[in-house]
């Protein structure tokens, strides 16, 4: 991955908590929120869009070197990412959000509308619940035909009591992600030495923004990859027909991480959302 252009890093402070966040390239504002929760934001470093769209990215609260909660709520998410949004002073952001980085910017446009000139909702869902974890459960346990020891390093990744543990396990589970990281294994091997991951502990709180999808009135590309076992096109289908005007592209060669698989396609659908000629 070519990131020769220079990260700028800056941080403010919430509510006493500091906040940390990266600016890269040039153009239209595009604020990203990484997945997780609780992996570290530099997996989601997006260098072909940096040379049409100032990227923002985000050290999610709880990671890296951004301050910790005692719980990390939707709502403390949203507050955070507001925070951001204010700081950088421009009229209105474009906002990206791989995967439960998804969750967050869609709860942002439905509260803050006059602040999202658009939105990227990339491998996300609206829901998550038992029948969405029933499906990726069984994405996990389909993978087992490709690598046995996967399954087992998810269960590590779920029951992780520390920071290095959930590394590790996160590490080892990855491969999953990816329509086939087998064979581009060596491709992906800095990225999978690079990830780190936090615990944070979560509110218990259900998550399911269906009925109000349709009040999202920023234009939305919905990004998905055919592979994703877990935020793949069943969810992004979902999301497409209820965000009115919304457009959909399915990356048929991509898992969950269609930036780093197809990157020149994904950074082609990107720009000319955000930055159309």
């Amino acid at each position: 991955m070519n990131t020769d252009v220079t990260l700028d890093t800056r941080e403010i402070t919430v509510d006493g908590v500091r906040q940390v966040y990266h600016v890269a390239g040039r153009g239209p504002v595009c604020v990203a929120h990484s997945g997780g929760p609780g992996t570290g934001w530099s997996y989601l470093r997006m260098p072909l869009l940096e040379q049409r769209c100032t990227m923002v990215y985000l050290e999610p609260v709880g990671t890296g070197d951004s301050g910790r909660l005692p719980s990390y709520s939707l709502d403390a998410y949203v507050t955070f990412l507001d925070a951001v949004v204010e700081h950088l002073a421009v009229p209105r952001v474009h906002l990206l959000g791989h995967s439960h980085g998804g969750f967050i910017v869609q709860r942002y446009a439905l509260d803050h509308p006059d602040r999202v000139a658009g939105l990227i909702l990339y491998d996300t869902s609206a829901v998550t619940g038992p029948d969405f974890w029933e499906a990726a459960m069984a994405g996990v346990a389909a993978y087992a035909s490709v690598d046995p020891e996967i399954p087992a390093a998810f269960q590590r990744l779920t029951s992780a009591t520390d920071d290095e543990t959930l590394t590790s396990a996160l590490r080892e589970a990855i491969p999953a992600y990816f329509a086939d990281f087998p064979r581009r294994r060596s491709e992906f091997a800095d990225l999978l030495n690079g990830l780190r991951a936090w615990l944070v502990p979560q509110t218990s709180e259900p998550f399911d923004l269906r009925p109000r999808l349709g009040e999202i009135t920023a234009p939305t590309l919905i990004v998905t990859g055919t592979h994703d076992f877990i935020c793949g096109p069943r969810w992004a289908k979902t999301l497409h027909t209820s965000i009115p005007g919304s457009k959909l592209v399915e990356l048929e060669h991509s898992g969950h991480f269609g930036h780093l698989e197809q990157p020149a396609e994904f950074a082609d659908a990107v720009t000319a959302w955000i930055a159309p000629g």
